[in-house]
């Protein structure tokens, strides 16, 4: 649990600074999280399966789309 909070404010700073935008941590631990899972679930609906570093950066990749998306709605 621990750990997901934290690789989850990392993946969020690293989309945040990708995109340039300026989150708070719960921000950045907030669409860290969600980023892994819209990265996970993308990346396996086109049969990419990550372990390792590569699922941190398919963390990044949906994470950089959640920021986009919500920059869209706005």
């Amino acid at each position: 649990m621990i750990f997901s909070i934290i690789a989850g404010a990392v993946v969020g700073y690293i989309a945040g600074k990708i995109m340039d935008t300026h989150l708070s941590w719960i921000m950045n631990i907030l669409v860290g999280m969600l980023g892994s899972f819209v990265g996970s679930f993308l990346f396996g609906l086109i049969g990419f399966h990550t372990t390792g570093i590569a699922s941190f950066i398919v963390a990044i990749i949906g994470a950089c789309i959640c920021i986009a998306l919500a920059r869209k709605i706005r």
